[in-house]
């Protein structure tokens, strides 16, 4: 990628404060939907860029955040194995 390119997809995420590169992530995530169904093949490709270099940011910034245990796999397992249980036993 160019310089010039590169200068396209905006401020560096290191450069942002702590506000501006949440508000940057929430507007990427909402937009993504409609990139994936309706954005050229270009348009996706910078999307994907910039959120992994704003994602990438924020997982530097927060090594050690709080991770929810059901949003592992192990937690998923669980909570799919409990589905089954309630679905063999005829409670849903």
């Amino acid at each position: 990628m160019t310089q010039t390119e590169h200068e396209h997809r905006g401020v560096d995420p290191a450069r942002l404060d702590e506000p501006v590169l949440l508000r940057e992530l929430e507007a990427i995530h909402r937009s993504r939907h409609d990139t994936l169904l309706y954005g050229s093949a270009a348009a996706l490709d910078a999307h994907n860029v910039r959120m992994a270099e704003l994602e990438s940011e924020y997982l530097r910034r927060h090594p050690r955040r709080t991770v929810t245990p059901g949003r592992t796999r192990a937690g998923a397992r669980a909570r799919d194995g409990a589905r089954d249980a309630a679905g063999a036993s005829g409670t849903v």
